[in-house]
């Protein structure tokens, strides 16, 4: 029996290649690409204008890998919290989150995470299985419905922040964001569109090497190396040398200015000396800093800064002409906010 294929894991040239080889004509491909990513289709039964025998064909051989909705939590602050489920069962988690300025969607691209870094509900999850093109985008659109219903306003920012390590899903990522901001499909400008690693330094020079024109925010967490691999494990192969270099390399192909993520954790990495570190790192390249509250997943390993310790560490930081965000958390009683995507529902 013939396996059938994910169709919106097709390029449009491989989709092209298909048909012919199947003897159906060319111009069917922009159809059903329309009805896949502007129509957003669920079944081919409903691409009434592909023709009875088209139809047939694209029912035995392809499935469409939707993604539903499992649950929505809102929390207390307006930011909304989805479960989406995907062909296999798995659940993960998107939020968006509406201020007065922006109106964010953060998206998974992986199910569950392999990096098991010790602040992060996700980090003790399993890692499931990579998110493909069509369930990133779908995130995306389902997020975007939710904020025209809720709030009557379209998305304006899109942040790959949500489960798992978008540069070990590299291929499936770009290809969403390819998607997403094709003027023939969703037409988002990549200059809204942030990704945010960990730091896979291989990556991020492919990243360089691929000149990729939306945002890049590395997850620091600490600007010394005995202390980043003690929280993060994947700074063992990836330490702060080599992440430097590869930054380095990434705007000299982009000129992309990075954002480095820096959560502050009480007694472990707020001191002035610890701004003093980062201070030092971050003249690497041209960047900002997000100054990050903790956000606590039950485990007691860490607490939050204390607030007069976080702004004496933005004004150190601010004394040395860098550029410095305070990121407040949003969907905290939701379990949304930065750090607690875990598939917990409250």
């Amino acid at each position: 029996m013939l396996q059938k294929r994910n169709i919106r894991s097709l390029s449009s040239d491989e989709l092209s290649v298909h048909l012919s080889e199947e003897g159906f004509p060319k111009f069917r491909v922009k159809q059903i690409i329309h009805w896949l990513w502007n129509n957003n289709s669920s079944d081919f039964s409903s691409m009434h204008n592909l023709g009875e025998a088209l139809v047939k064909h694209l029912e035995e051989s392809f499935y469409i890998d939707k993604l539903g909705t499992k649950y929505t939590q809102i929390s207390r602050d307006k930011t909304i919290k989805c479960g989406f489920s995907t062909n296999e069962g798995h659940v993960i988690e998107g939020v968006l989150i509406p201020t007065a300025t922006r109106m964010t969607a953060c998206i998974s691209s992986q199910v569950g995470c392999s990096l098991s870094c010790l602040f992060c509900a996700t980090g003790k999850l399993k890692l499931l299985k990579n998110l493909s093109p069509g369930e990133i985008v779908d995130q995306v659109v389902l997020l975007e419905q939710l904020a025209q219903e809720h709030y009557q306003q379209g998305l304006s920012n899109i942040v790959l922040m949500g489960m798992g390590e978008p540069l070990l899903n590299y291929n499936n990522v770009l290809t969403a964001v390819s998607i997403l901001t094709d003027p023939n499909r969703y037409g988002i400008s990549p200059k809204r569109i942030t990704l945010s690693t960990a730091g896979i330094s291989k990556m991020i020079r492919k990243l360089g090497d691929d000149q990729v024109r939306f945002n890049l925010a590395l997850s620091l967490h600490a600007a010394d190396d005995e202390k980043r691999s003690e929280v993060m494990e994947i700074n063992r192969s990836n330490d702060l040398d080599s992440l430097s270099e590869a930054l380095q390399y990434f705007h000299e192909k982009t000129q992309t200015r990075v954002t480095f993520e820096y959560i502050l954790f009480k007694d472990f990495n707020d001191s002035l000396e610890d701004a003093s570190k980062l201070a030092a790192f971050a003249r690497c390249v041209p960047c900002k800093i997000n100054l990050i509250e903790y956000n606590p997943i039950g485990d007691g390993k860490f607490q939050r800064a204390e607030v007069y310790k976080t702004e004496a560490f933005k004004t150190f930081l601010e004394e040395r002409n860098l550029i410095v965000n305070v990121r407040r958390s949003r969907g905290k009683d939701i379990d949304a906010a930065c750090g607690q995507l875990a598939n917990k529902i409250r």
